[in-house]
């Protein structure tokens, strides 16, 4: 395969991937209700780009998803969504520049360590299968300590404020985040990742995109 026909499908592989990224974010699919919880699976074809295409085309999709993040925290304002845009105060507190850190680093951090991670676990494992679950349980958990951090260093008393509660209220709100949403995302990761890795590679292989694993 000549490298100009390898260009063109990885361009179409990344517009691919954006489009299902920006449809996840704007219909029910991106945020799954489960009992009372909002159970996010944006986090999958960031940590999916960066596997099967590496740490820049995984970081290129996290860009996107942290687009998507912006546009519905402009366009669809709640009580907090100041922590994710510039653009907007909600009960006398502004976004700024921390709101775009905190918006697109964690997400941009994804795809990149995602592709840096699987090549690490492929490596030490030579099994695709499990270093795709490690590398996606790992790239979850990291991806919502990244953006539950963030909010707390730079919006933790406007946020409290926001939800009605103290700083302490705050550390106990966040650390149900973590325990229960994080957790479920990462099973959630764990299992779907390595199956959509396993029925993708072969293509990807004969894209350029990938190395043959067993």
């Amino acid at each position: 395969m000549t490298k100009n026909k390898q260009r063109i499908q990885r361009m179409t592989l990344a517009a691919f991937f954006a489009g299902i990224e920006v449809l996840m974010a704007f219909t029910p699919i991106g945020y799954i209700p489960m009992a009372g919880l909002s159970i996010t699976t944006m986090h999958l074809p960031v940590i999916l780009a960066g596997i099967i295409g590496g740490p820049a085309f995984g970081g290129g999709l996290g860009f996107v998803f942290g687009l998507t993040s912006l546009i519905r925290a402009t366009m669809e304002p709640g009580v907090t969504s100041f922590v994710f845009s510039p653009f907007i105060t909600v009960g006398g507190v502004s976004g700024n520049f921390a709101s775009l850190l905190i918006c697109f680093v964690p997400r941009i951090l994804l795809g990149v360590l995602s592709g840096y991670f699987y090549r690490l676990f492929l490596r030490l494992m030579h099994k695709s299968v499990p270093a795709a679950a490690f590398t996606a349980v790992i790239n979850t958990v990291l991806h919502t300590i990244g953006v539950l951090g963030g909010i707390y260093l730079f919006f933790g008393p406007q946020y409290a404020s926001a939800l009605g509660t103290g700083m302490q209220g705050l550390v106990v709100l966040l650390l149900g985040v973590v325990s229960t949403n994080m957790v479920l995302e990462a099973i959630l990761a764990g299992a779907v990742i390595p199956v959509l890795v396993k029925a993708l590679a072969p293509s990807a292989v004969r894209m350029g995109l990938m190395e043959k694993t067993a």
